[in-house]
């Protein structure tokens, strides 16, 4: 009497062997023909530091590769980012005098409004998005109006409404506010909307971790609080629930778009939110990240184009539409020339 044939054997393993994924895999041309996941310039978001005054820009020590702009050099700017293929960019301002309530910050004549300005007529077809915080033109540091030792929720989203309108009536297409208070987006949507801006979208930072990744940015800004930390507001990085809830709370006060932030560690929600949400998604590859990848390039620890592509990839994979990134302008250079 024969045998059973187990599960092992030749007539199994030789089924088995017809599944060979590595096929598809064997030459470059093959590779790209099937790759799932593309990191297209169209996709990216250039953050753009803006400064007062006139003269060169200025690079950022912490930041290889970075540099801080005057509203004079953003024409050429403007005009070369479109050129090599990119489509938007993100504003962030810096202040030229600090008060305790961050007033310069929704000036008319502020840097940003002038720089969004600028942005419009040299580059058109470019989409101008703005951070709306205060952390920037605050004397404390904080993303709002300090009382009593504490940043004060409800007075604080009044005045980042100010700060969107303004941003709005210079013609930025989007406002991103990203002070992490109760109900900023719900009052930024309401005051834009009074002072007929319903045509300027809201980019909510939803999910913004108290982060140990921000170091290099809060340099460039001269944004570190000057007592405390922002844990009170920004979100603890331990809870998933809980921003998935920011998120939801955000699409209900009339968002636009939503975002996590840092990338890196936030892949899990971006895969969460992808499937619970139907808005647009980004995820902020945030200045420690790039940090820590240029500068482990310089030391030969990891090939930075390829570290780039992986990364990039793996929050585009794991649900992000849009990613704001230092390395978009690398990115699109590299995707022109072919390579």
């Amino acid at each position: 009497m024969p045998e059973p044939r187990s599960p092992t054997s030749r007539g199994s393993a030789t089924a088995l062997l017809r599944l060979r994924p590595r096929r598809l895999r064997r030459t470059p041309a093959l590779r790209e023909w099937v790759a799932e996941t593309d990191v297209e310039p169209r996709r990216l978001v250039y953050p753009v530091f803006v400064r007062p005054g006139a003269g060169r820009p200025r690079p950022v020590p912490s930041m290889p590769g970075v540099e801080q702009y005057t509203v004079g050099d953003l024409a050429g700017l403007g005009r070369a980012l479109e050129e090599e293929g990119l489509r938007a960019v993100l504003l962030f301002g810096l202040a030229r005098r600090k008060f305790p309530d961050g007033r310069e910050a929704w000036a008319r004549d502020g840097v940003v409004p002038q720089a969004v300005r600028e942005l419009k007529r040299a580059a058109p077809g470019l989409v101008v998005t703005t951070d709306v915080c205060l952390c920037a033109y605050t004397t404390h540091g904080h993303c709002g109006v300090v009382r009593s030792g504490e940043v004060a929720n409800d007075a604080t989203c009044e005045l980042l409404g100010r700060v969107a309108v303004a941003h709005a009536e210079a013609g930025a297409d989007v406002v991103a506010p990203s002070a992490m208070m109760d109900g900023q987006v719900g009052r930024i949507r309401a005051t834009l909307d009074e002072a007929g801006h319903e045509g300027t979208a809201v980019w909510a930072y939803s999910t913004k971790h108290a982060s140990s990744f921000y170091g290099p940015f809060r340099d460039v800004e001269r944004s570190t609080p000057t007592f405390g930390d922002r844990r009170s507001y920004q979100m603890d990085p331990r809870n998933g629930r809980e921003a998935l809830r920011e998120m939801a709370l955000d699409e209900a006060e009339g968002a636009d778009l939503l975002m996590v932030k840092p990338a890196l560690t936030s892949l899990d929600l971006l895969a969460r939110a992808r499937r619970r949400f139907s808005l647009p998604l980004a995820a902020f590859q945030v200045s420690g990240e790039y940090a820590m990848l240029k500068l482990a390039a310089e030391r030969g620890i990891v090939d930075e184009v390829a570290a780039v592509q992986e990364t990039l990839g793996a929050v585009r994979r794991a649900g992000a539409d849009l990613v704001i990134t230092y390395f978009a302008r690398d990115v699109a250079r590299r995707a022109r020339a072919g390579r």
